[in-house]
């Protein structure tokens, strides 16, 4: 059985007259192109420690099996709008399990994608901590919510944003949690 201890969080933009060379500068630009990526589900593993992006990095290897959580999004419409985001919802009980989203829209700011991730997530969690709220409410107020119930002890996301290339380069946005033993 394969339960991460670790994790990381990365994100990272490319651009390139190709598809998959953009998303592969995405990758560069996220620190994490010499993995072989597979994308799982979004649970928080009890008990997983944070580390830094530099820190997590360190711990890769060329070719490595690598599970992840990833948002992705691409474009090659000039100045469109695209983004990618994890959100992270992390329960106050050091026993219980978090939840991650992906959210990837387009015409979305880095702000207004973030926040919705982070909603997400928190929102997952909340369902599952039996936390009451009003679902219709907006992010700030459900935050709040969340927070006072003592339940849920972080709540966060990271987001990249980029503009299409003005010239129809592909442009590739990432945002990923790389999960690691």
């Amino acid at each position: 059985m394969y339960v991460p201890t670790r994790l990381f969080f990365t994100k990272g933009v490319g651009k390139h007259k190709e598809y998959l060379a953009s998303f592969e500068l995405a990758l560069r630009s996220a620190g994490i192109e010499i993995c072989n990526l597979v994308s799982v589900s979004s649970i928080y593993p009890v008990g997983c420690k944070i580390l830094t992006r530099s820190q997590g990095t360190k711990l890769l290897r060329p070719g490595q099996i690598t599970h992840c959580v990833i948002a992705r999004n691409a474009t090659n419409e000039p100045n469109r709008l695209i983004a990618s985001s994890i959100g992270v919802a992390i329960p106050a009980d050091k026993h219980m399990y978090g939840y991650l989203s992906e959210h990837h829209p387009y015409g979305q700011t880095e702000k207004v994608a973030g926040d919705y991730a982070e909603d997400l997530a928190a929102t997952m969690l909340a369902t599952t901590l039996g936390i009451e709220f009003e679902a219709d409410n907006a992010w700030n107020e459900k935050e709040q919510v969340f927070k006072m119930s003592g339940k849920i002890v972080r709540s966060f996301n990271v987001t990249q944003s980029a503009q299409g290339d003005k010239n129809g380069l592909w442009t590739t946005v990432i945002s990923c949690c790389v999960l690691l033993p």
